[in-house]
């Protein structure tokens, strides 16, 4: 198999060939056929490329090719945003009766279609520690149907054993799926410990330069077919320019990956011994729970980290509002580093009650960039002195 560097700039050669070194951007909504045959098939054609956009497009199909590589799965497909990518694929592979498990630490929206929209259409739910194997064992019902999880959590940093998980799913005849985004196919493929499905949103390192809002999934390509169907029906589409930014902001992810993890791992380390900091979140610190799960699982640990403050929420808000650099946003992954206070920003997906299970009110997720590293550890450490300062004259 040829290097991921290699992969992201060819992978898609052959998918619509053209004699431009640059993808053209296929702007159109619709494709012509030269018979009645060629239509027929264009119009049943799972994931195709020249019948019509909301049933495919090349730029579609190009982005596909690359992450299927990246991720060494059979097949994949885009859709509007990594939201779209898990809604399309939980109504396509759940039904009424069906019960789903989950993780208590994820992504804000994850868990909001796990606790709001599901339970509205018949299927039953339950989140669990996912730091416990066996916690994953004793959610387990006749009628469950699918596994989500997501290593490294949004925002705690926490591990999935995936291997656990896979036997435990593959002996119960139950469907998996791995939330890919924080860690990308550079650091982590699922897959490779047997995960039936990886999703991401693509909004996030894959394109890495935060001007396109994309997800992708990537697995067999039967299951895929089952997610396409539905996808046709909810309009999950992604545009064709942005489909064509999110394959040119993949052909630098192995760049970018590499100073990402470097910046992380940078920031985590000389945060953790910070007097206003309580905790630092991140998997490649030696320190951290799950720590050498995190090392057998991944190649390098990403650019986010979790900053939890003595000072709980108040210190939290006030150590974003004295960064340079890092600018308060609700993304990540892009070369320009972010930061959010989390229970802030998710107010408005989960209850109070929800939200006090999901995240500490003093935790900041910060998300490095490939800024230069001196640069942003001397940002951090500079607003968590001014924080602790401030505290210290209350």
């Amino acid at each position: 198999m040829p290097g991921k560097s290699t992969i992201t700039v060819h992978a898609d050669r052959e998918v619509h060939p053209s004699r431009a070194v640059a993808p053209p951007i296929y702007q159109t909504a619709a494709f012509s056929a030269e018979d009645a045959e060629t239509f027929a098939h264009g119009a049943v054609e799972p994931r195709g490329k020249d019948f019509y956009t909301r049933f495919g497009n090349p730029n579609h199909a190009q982005v596909a090719a690359v992450v299927a590589e990246l991720e060494n799965t059979e097949a994949a497909m885009v859709t509007a945003s990594g939201m779209a990518a898990l809604t399309t694929s939980v109504l396509a592979l759940v039904s009424a009766g069906d019960h789903v498990i989950g993780q208590r630490s994820t992504y804000g929206g994850t868990a909001s279609v796990l606790l709001n929209l599901l339970p509205r259409l018949g299927v039953t739910t339950t989140l669990v520690d996912q730091t416990d194997p066996e916690a994953f064992a004793k959610a387990l019902t006749p009628r469950t149907r699918l596994i989500l999880v997501e290593t490294p959590s949004n925002p705690l940093l926490q591990i999935t054993d995936l291997r656990a998980v896979v036997e435990l799913a593959r002996a119960h005849d139950v469907l998996t799926m791995a939330d890919n985004t924080f860690a990308t196919p550079l650091n982590q493929r699922p897959v490779d410990f047997g995960i039936d499905l990886v999703w991401h949103s693509a909004t996030k390192y894959l394109n890495g330069h935060s001007d396109v809002s994309a997800g992708v999934l990537a697995g067999p390509a039967e299951i895929l077919d089952r997610i396409w169907d539905v996808g046709l029906l909810t309009g999950a589409t992604l545009g064709p320019i942005d489909a064509w930014l999110l394959l040119r902001g993949m052909r630098t992810l192995p760049l970018r990956v590499p100073r990402h993890n470097a910046n992380g791992l940078a920031l985590a380390e000389e945060l953790s011994s910070h007097p206003a900091v309580a905790k630092v979140h991140y998997p490649g610190l030696a320190t951290h729970p799950q720590h050498k799960l995190a090392v057998d699982q991944m190649t390098g640990f990403g650019g986010v980290l979790g900053i939890e403050f003595v000072g709980g929420f108040e210190t939290a808000d006030a150590f974003l509002g004295k960064l340079r650099y890092p600018r308060r946003s609700a993304s990540l992954g892009g070369v320009e580093s972010l930061a959010v206070h989390p229970a802030s920003m998710w107010r408005g997906m989960l209850s109070e009650e929800q939200l006090a299970e999901s995240v500490p009110l003093g935790l900041v997720r910060l998300a490095a960039g490939t800024e230069d590293t001196a640069d942003l550890v001397a940002d951090a450490v500079a607003a968590a002195d001014a924080v602790l300062t401030e505290a210290a004259t209350t």
